[in-house]
């Protein structure tokens, strides 16, 4: 049987002062572990008629006459419990800055172009083997005023909802071999060891000619193997 242990392993710790946000958003007291009855409760269930045609399609669903500037990728994978089985079904919702390195938001501080094809968000349900499909445009790099010359390495965020109350997931998604990992203290909060399971894998046997390179991005919702949480 897992200890909570192993679980707790993979997971950034609450408090870690060279990520200043979480000075302030850390627990003050010590946390009561939910029983294990609550954690299968079940979760909203999610159908099709919450998915748009082009909802998993960042390269179409705010385009205006246009395409979006920048590099085209595809991301792929699979949503999985503890015991690797996959979780069909499970909502999948991805938001990231344009090429650029610029969001959509009121309060957004880097001054680079926003890309009036390009709404950085997306959604859809993975089918009955787990799998989700993404494209997209591949995200730039933005300062994010943690520390003096402080710079997020190239990612997209993604929130999964699950079937049971433990499959509830908000994490980051980065790409291989980023300079500014070694940097930027949202990664560096994460075990060495457990780092790898937030980088994508370049798979060029899923990338399409001409289109779009590929990426894989697995996601484990729970247990000791679980991806580690934002």
């Amino acid at each position: 049987m897992e200890t909570e242990e192993k679980l707790i392993e993979t997971q950034p710790p609450h408090l870690y002062p060279e990520y200043k946000s979480t000075i302030l958003r850390s627990p003050t007291k010590p946390l009561i572990l939910a029983k294990e009855f609550i954690k299968d409760l079940s979760m909203p269930v999610f159908g099709e008629s919450c998915i748009s045609e082009f909802d998993n399609d960042l390269t179409k669903n705010a385009a205006k006459g246009g395409q979006p500037i920048g590099e085209r990728i595809k991301v792929a994978g699979r949503v999985m419990d503890k015991y690797g089985r996959p979780v069909p079904n499970a909502l999948i919702e991805i938001w990231q800055a344009n090429s650029a390195g610029r969001y959509i938001h009121k309060l957004e501080i880097h001054d680079a172009p926003l890309d009036p094809n390009f709404l950085g968000a997306g959604r859809m349900l993975t089918d009955k083997e787990g799998r989700y499909m993404f494209y997209t445009i591949k995200p730039g790099a933005y300062p994010w005023g943690n520390h003096y010359n402080a710079w997020r390495p190239n990612h997209i965020h993604f929130s999964v909802i699950g079937h049971q109350l433990d499959q509830r997931l908000v994490t980051q998604m980065y790409f291989p071999g980023d300079p500014l990992f070694e940097y930027d203290p949202i990664f560096q909060s994460v075990p060495k060891h457990a780092r790898e399971l937030l980088i994508a894998r370049l798979r060029i046997d899923w990338t399409e000619a001409e289109f779009a390179l590929a990426y894989e991005f697995n996601i484990v919702l729970n247990g000791s193997k679980q991806t580690p949480f934002e």
